[in-house]
């Protein structure tokens, strides 16, 4: 089939690989426009433009799709393009831009979204580390006929994917980036059969933005809790929490089972090479993999080689 894909994470750029090595041909790829990223700031394109550079597809980077804003001229590009284009499909995998009605409607099959999570749960930008932080045992991928509202579209078909005890978002969208492609390579196969099911109106969520300031651990919370927003804000924005004048990142943590303290939260416990554990609201949890600001994640062991620290220290609690 011929398609237009629009996408820009690298969750995109590996749906965009499986429909190319399925043998659909790629007239048109949209995607964000280079932008300041790493520790450099240095300007870089996105991993879908790298994908499609790479492989010669035509790109275009408007900053917005809207015909009457700001930026109406990139719109009208946009449009013609895709006119141009002749592909019969639209396959649309987190772009990052709102498709307005006509662009939903600029192709003769309109426009097909690949999104990780199992819809109505999950709509919006942050589907995957909100599965995680609300402590959810499945989520999966939805393909959904796009239409004007946030992922409200009709479901043409779901692939349902177990939240692993130790996953992290980075372990957790390595898996749904490849199921994504593959149930999308496989709903092609036989786009014309699949039934429209309109979503249940019960079970809405909304899974908002990451907010950097989210990633500060509020040691009151309860220690399961607290695990698994190490792992939903595992890589980005990463979590933390100061201990004396430091912020440490904390990138992984397991809840000591049966373990109770009555030490204020946010203490140390308990130091040893396997862990730090720390007293919670509810539970102890251990601390397994830290980072030093500008160093290197490390192993608890390795940490406290290069830092020796003592039982009764207190992380800081965030100002409420």
């Amino acid at each position: 089939m011929r398609l237009v894909f629009a996408g820009t994470p690298v969750f995109a750029a590996t749906a965009l690989a499986a429909l190319h090595q399925a043998g659909h041909d790629i007239a048109l790829v949209l995607t964000q426009p280079d932008r300041p990223a790493g520790r450099g700031m240095q300007t870089q394109a996105s991993a879908v433009k790298q994908c499609a550079v790479a492989n010669g597809w035509p790109v275009i980077q408007p900053l917005s799709l809207r015909l009457d804003g700001p930026h109406a001229q990139d719109a009208q590009a946009a449009q013609q393009a895709i006119a141009q284009s002749g592909a019969s499909l639209m396959v649309v995998v987190a772009y990052g831009l709102l498709l307005p009605a006509w662009a939903l409607q600029s192709v003769a099959l309109g426009c097909v979204n690949v999104h990780a999570s199992l819809l109505p749960r999950w709509r919006g930008a942050a589907p995957i580390h909100r599965a995680i932080e609300a402590g959810d045992n499945h989520t999966g991928i939805t393909l959904m006929q796009m239409d004007a509202g946030l992922d409200t579209g009709d479901m043409l078909a779901v692939h349902t994917e177990a939240i692993l005890a130790h996953d992290t978002t980075a372990s957790l969208h390595a898996r749904l980036a490849v199921a994504g492609g593959a149930l999308m390579v496989q709903a092609l196969q036989n786009l014309e059969s699949l039934q429209r099911t309109p979503q249940p109106t019960e079970g809405v969520t909304y899974a908002q933005k990451i907010e950097k300031h989210e990633a500060v651990l509020d040691w009151s919370l309860a220690a399961t809790t607290l695990d698994r927003r190490i792992r939903a804000f595992n890589p980005f924005p990463g979590a933390h929490s100061a201990l004396n004048g430091e912020v440490l990142k904390i990138w992984a943590a397991e809840v000591l089972p049966f373990a109770k303290s009555s030490a204020a939260s946010g203490t140390l416990v308990h130091i040893g090479p396997e862990g730090l554990d720390v007293a919670t609201g509810e539970g102890v949890l251990r601390l397994t993999q830290l980072q030093r600001p500008g160093g290197k994640r490390l192993s608890a062991a390795e940490f406290l080689r290069g830092q020796p620290l003592q039982a009764g220290g207190r992380f800081d609690l965030p100002a409420h």
